[in-house]
């Protein structure tokens, strides 16, 4: 790891200490995570930035992911 500073406001540095606190993570661990957020996974593949972004609620969705991104099918 490379270690960094980063400035920021007394509003975001609470924020972002409370939304860790909730997810029960270090606020470096949120930062990390939001900053791959932004950042394409693969450069070559830009698109890789919204896997994962859709949640169904169903265990199975990747057994039947047609039906979920295009619809049930009449």
């Amino acid at each position: 790891m490379i270690r960094t500073q980063v400035s920021l406001s007394e509003a975001e540095y609470s924020a972002a200490k409370r939304e860790a606190a909730r997810l029960g993570i270090s606020l470096a661990e949120l930062l990390r995570r939001s900053l791959r957020g932004v950042l394409p996974a693969n450069g070559a593949q830009p698109w890789m930035r919204y896997a994962g972004m859709i949640e169904s609620g169903d265990k199975a969705a990747s057994q039947h992911i047609d039906d979920i991104v295009y619809g049930q099918k009449k």
